[in-house]
C-alpha cells in the first residue's frame, strides 16, 4: 500500500494524478463504449468531484475531516476492471480522512 503524502503539494500531486486517471477512463470510454459501458454511469461524476477537491485545495479553504470523500460511494461498488485506478482514489480519500503522513524524524 502507498504512504499517504507528507505535504499539501504532494496531496495536489495525487489529486491531479487523480483528474489525469479520469481522463484516460473517458478516452476509453469513449474508444470502447461496450466494453467500458459501466464506466459511462459515474465518469463525469468522479469527474467533477475531484475537480472541486482540487478547486478547495488550491484555493485554500479544503479542510481534512474523518469522513470520505463524495466519490468514495461510486469507487466501493466499482470493480478494479472499470476503475483500474481505485487505489489512488483510495489514498485520496485516506489522506482526506487520516490528515498528511507525519515526517519521519
Amino acid at each position: 500500500m502507498m504512504k499517504r503524502p507528507a505535504t499539501m503539494d504532494a496531496y495536489i500531486d495525487l489529486v491531479e494524478q487523480g483528474l489525469f486517471e479520469v481522463e484516460e477512463l473517458r478516452f476509453s470510454v469513449e474508444f470502447d463504449e461496450e466494453f467500458m459501458e459501466g464506466a459511462l454511469n459515474f465518469v463525469d461524476i468522479l469527474e467533477q468531484q475531484l475537480k472541486d477537491l482540487m478547486a478547495s485545495l488550491k484555493e485554500g479553504h479544503y479542510e481534512f475531516a474523518d469522513e470520505d470523500l463524495p466519490f468514495m460511494e461510486l469507487v466501493k461498488t466499482q470493480s478494479n476492471l472499470i476503475l483500474p485506478f481505485k487505489g489512488l482514489l483510495t489514498l485520496i480519500n485516506t489522506t482526506h480522512r487520516k490528515g498528511l503522513e507525519p515526517a519521519e524524524e
